[in-house]
């Protein structure tokens, strides 16, 4: 099947009071999600993968040995990364449903202790690549980081909550600060009922 781009569930602007401008999302959104989606579409043409899910095609193509993945690979889960992390996010102020906090509390101690090891997870990640919330096949809550397009599904985990922390991203509104971006996205960005329903 040959995969498409998804619409943004918010107009390019919607986000720009929120730290996250609309030519951020111009470029990283029309551009780079467009060319994962193109070179994805083009990587699995003819191939056994053509008419799999997008979800059997990251998880048959990964290989764990190596961090350099190949091409259906790497477009095909920064495709579903992408998908993701637009949805992780909203317009205006989102509330914290008491039910993720109250998982959130018990796994990390606290709502404040869980942004910190976010942050830190994202600030630390050498490179490209994510940070995550993440809930373990034991139910158990974590925070990851993976390397360029790496994601949760590659360990049997769901996703919660993902952070780009590729410097398209963040660079035209945060230059290099990629701390305070990742401050700005728990603080501003984050869809926490999208978070919450993910539990």
């Amino acid at each position: 099947m040959a995969f498409s781009l998804p619409d943004l569930p918010y107009a390019h602007d919607a986000l720009a009071s929120q730290g996250m401008s609309a030519e951020t999302l111009e470029f990283h959104h029309d551009l780079h999600h467009n060319a994962y989606v193109t070179n994805g579409n083009a990587a699995i043409a003819g191939t056994e993968w053509e008419d799999k899910s997008l979800e059997q095609i990251i998880i048959g193509t990964y290989d764990t040995s190596s961090i350099a993945q190949n091409g259906i690979f790497n477009n095909l889960s920064q495709l579903w990364n992408h998908n993701q992390f637009w949805e992780m996010m909203s317009p205006g102020q989102s509330k914290l449903p008491g039910e993720l906090e109250a998982a959130l509390t018990e796994s990390f101690g606290s709502f404040a202790n869980f942004k910190t090891a976010f942050s830190a997870a994202g600030a630390g990640q050498f490179g490209s690549g994510w940070c995550w919330l993440v809930r373990n096949a034991d139910g158990s809550l974590a925070v990851t980081k993976t390397e360029n397009g790496v994601n949760p599904l590659c360990f049997g985990q769901t996703a919660l909550l993902g952070c780009d922390v590729w410097e398209h991203s963040y660079y035209i509104d945060f230059r290099n600060k990629r701390p305070g971006y990742l401050s700005n996205f728990l603080d501003n960005l984050v869809n926490w009922e999208n978070v919450a329903s993910r539990m």
